[in-house]
């Protein structure tokens, strides 16, 4: 599987130190890397298809300071999606208001029907783009009978919703961002934590220092606004256990591309 990196803060947050440790870990995921400093006003995405660890762009990128309020950052191991640009993380656009956002996905989706509508649209071949497409046309959807913006409180229903549906049966770690929250979800025991230190938290898929890293809250929606803990959605409690049937759908998956 990938393994990713989100940070949430209430000034500019320098990472390089934590960026270092992430993406030395691309020599067990080696398919790609990415990066997305965002802000409410846009988000700067950098990704390439090669390891990490193996990148002289991504090497002198971390030679300059890498700051931001939130961060969302990504090492790619292939599931489902070939190795290609396209099929890197993170994955971002604008809904219907002109806000962008960002998301970069940990998982697999094994059944979840209304994603197939995105397999002709999508630009690459990966589950985690048809996520970050729904979400948005959920939210396109809401905003258009609602005749304007939703609330923060409207969006996050809306989000908690979509996750207790599509976490039923598929391994659903998601970090997603508007500029102004951060938004992260897991349901697979020990595979992602978050660490709270001088007005941030970052989350990540293993603990990237010596520091007291807790797991983050287990099957529900949560969402964080300058690192700060804003929000705690449903507990769907629809864990997902990797068993040896899952292994099999996944070998079938990996024939079919």
């Amino acid at each position: 599987m990938c393994e990713i990196l989100g940070i949430s803060s209430q000034s500019d947050f320098k990472a390089n130190e934590y960026l270092y440790t992430f993406y030395r870990h691309s020599e067990h995921h080696p398919h790609g890397w990415g990066l997305a400093c965002i802000s409410r006003s846009g988000a700067l995405t950098e990704k390439e298809s090669i390891q990490a660890s193996k990148s002289n762009y991504l090497k002198e990128r971390l030679s300059q300071t890498v700051e931001a309020k939130i961060l969302l950052a990504h090492i790619r191991y292939a599931t489902i999606g070939n190795v290609e640009y396209k099929n890197c993380h993170p994955f971002t656009g604008k809904d219907s208001t002109g806000r962008r956002w960002t998301l970069i996905h940990n998982g697999t989706i094994f059944d979840y029907p209304p994603l197939n509508q995105y397999v002709q649209r999508q630009k690459g071949d990966t589950d985690s783009e048809r996520i970050f497409l729904y979400l948005m046309d959920r939210l396109n959807e809401a905003q258009q009978k609602k005749g304007g913006r939703l609330l923060f409180e409207e969006r996050f229903a809306l989000f908690d919703e979509i996750v207790c549906e599509m976490s039923q049966g598929n391994k659903l770690n998601l970090l997603f961002s508007d500029g102004k929250y951060l938004y992260a979800h897991t349901n697979c025991k020990g595979t992602l934590f978050y660490l709270h230190k001088e007005n941030t938290t970052l989350i990540a898929t293993v603990p990237l220092s010596e520091e007291v890293w807790q797991p983050m809250p287990f099957t529900r929606l949560t969402a964080f606004y300058k690192g700060k803990l804003m929000k705690t959605g449903t507990n769907h409690e629809h864990e997902y256990i990797e068993s040896e049937e899952s292994i099999k759908l996944l070998y079938q998956i990996f024939a079919n591309l």
